[in-house]
């Protein structure tokens, strides 16, 4: 029997995220439908106290109906351990449970802090057939470029680097996967995606919600490290990069890093047109956050990719908390023939509302030469048949580490060049004074982000 354990069970991306992946995955018949599922948490439940805890989660969050039945096989697969996994005494008692059980195959999901990685890793050297099994990691990976180096060093000395996932479950996102299929499957964009046809690329990921409980994770990351290093960066790189060989994990993991490794650092003194920091008013008054605290709660950034297919274009990132609306997508911009006519411009719509939108001239009906814009709106996630049937992106993840696919997990080396960059960018930032600015709740963040692409000739597109 094979095993899928998860080391902090009891927290809210087991209940919201992972168990209904888990569910549906079941239900839609995918791999590990007939793994058992171990839950591993401090608290004091039993098998069925924690299945009908389970219960009401898996109601309300499955993507696929809800039934007693469907429920019941489930639950059948669910299994409660209570163990301190902080304590390494405590896995010789875990390995006595896994013998019972006759599990001989593991994936092990750490949904627990980073500090706990190494720990864990540590303790399963007590459990035989751990070193073989696969683990996937919950982001962060890491606090900083030194303790993802450390955080790596521990995991890859007892897990094989082929064995180790590290989840971006917006890497997961129908859209986000779609973004290589309307690139290179249509000429009409195939053939204009470089600097010449195109002007800018805006990359956006707007949230309506504050820190919520997160506050005290929170005020130790910030947006440029909770979603810029790692969600934001691996989207640049999937929209940047080149064709890969083959859309298979090592040959398009070696385009993205090319990708990241070329971004352009601003020199000495240009760090204010390369990024931009806010705060929301009323954050530091948000439950286990520092009154004095400093930590952006809102970033935009102007980036360059110094290679042939892109030099000169810009690629805008923005990401903040309290704004306006909750949007993610990706605005490719192109370049207009002459100054009076608006820009084409292509959307990928990610989330809440996932779709493509494509904006381009056209003549005015009647008689007239008035040039205006025509709208083509197409919405996958309106029809209830897609969403249905478009599996979340925690249960394509998980299944894709199921069957060994590492396409859509990032790697090391692109985590390693991300951190690296965005630290040296925030350290240009502080050698230069920039302020983290003030912005109104449900605003869309701070009027100077609007003013750094004035600067340029750009503006947000909406």
């Amino acid at each position: 029997m094979k095993a899928f354990t998860i080391f902090g069970g009891t927290g809210d991306l087991t209940f919201r995220k992972l168990l209904p992946a888990l569910y549906n995955a079941g239900e839609s018949g995918g791999p590990g439908a007939d793994y058992r599922i171990l839950i591993i948490g401090r608290r004091d439940y039993t098998d069925e106290g924690y299945r009908e805890l389970a219960r009401e989660w898996v109601r309300k969050y499955a993507r696929l109906p809800y039934s007693e039945e469907a429920f019941g096989r489930f639950a059948g697969r669910i299994g409660y351990y209570r163990m301190d996994f902080s304590d390494p005494a405590a896995y010789a008692g875990l390995e006595e449970y896994y013998e019972a059980e006759g599990v001989d195959g593991h994936i092990f999901y750490l949904a627990v802090a980073p500090r706990f990685f190494g720990v864990i890793a540590d303790g399963l050297a007590a459990v035989r057939g751990a070193r073989r099994g696969k683990v996937i990691l919950e982001k962060p990976f890491g606090e900083s470029l030194a303790a993802a180096g450390e955080l790596n060093r521990r995991l890859e000395a007892f897990f094989d680097p082929e064995n180790i996932y590290r989840i971006d479950h917006y890497l997961g996102k129908e859209m986000v996967r779609n973004i290589q299929t309307i690139r290179f499957t249509n000429p009409i964009f195939t053939n204009l995606w470089d600097a010449r046809f195109i002007e800018s690329v805006q990359i956006s990921a707007l949230e309506e919600e504050g820190v919520g409980t997160r506050g005290g994770y929170y005020d130790t990351s910030g947006a440029l490290k909770d979603m810029v290093q790692n969600h934001l960066f691996q989207i640049l790189s999937i929209v940047a990069m080149e064709r890969p060989a083959q859309f298979s994990g090592p040959d398009m993991h070696a385009e993205q890093l090319k990708v990241l490794r070329a971004l352009r650092l601003p020199e000495a003194g240009e760090a204010r047109d390369a990024l931009l920091l806010g705060q929301y008013a009323g954050y530091r008054a948000e439950k286990a956050v520092a009154p004095d605290s400093s930590t952006e709660t809102y970033a935009a950034l102007r980036l360059f990719i110094d290679n042939d297919r892109w030099r000169g274009a810009p690629f805008y990132i923005r990401t903040g908390k309290k704004l306006g609306r909750r949007e993610m997508q990706v605005a490719v911009v192109f370049r207009r023939p002459s100054s009076d006519v608006a820009h084409d411009v292509l959307l990928i719509k990610i989330q809440p509302t996932e779709g493509v939108y494509l904006q381009f001239n056209i003549k005015r009906p009647g008689d007239t030469d008035e040039v205006t814009q025509a709208k083509m709106d197409f919405c996958q996630s309106c029809s209830l048949e897609n969403r249905i049937n478009t599996p979340e992106a925690y249960e394509r993840l998980l299944s894709a580490c199921i069957r060994g696919e590492r396409s859509w997990f990032s790697q090391w080396d692109q985590i390693e060049t991300s951190w690296r960059f965005v630290e040296r960018l925030r350290e240009l930032g502080r050698a230069e004074g920039l302020p983290v600015l003030n912005y109104e709740p449900g605003s869309m963040g701070p009027p100077e982000a609007d003013a750094l692409l004035a600067r340029f000739g750009h503006g947000w597109f909406h």
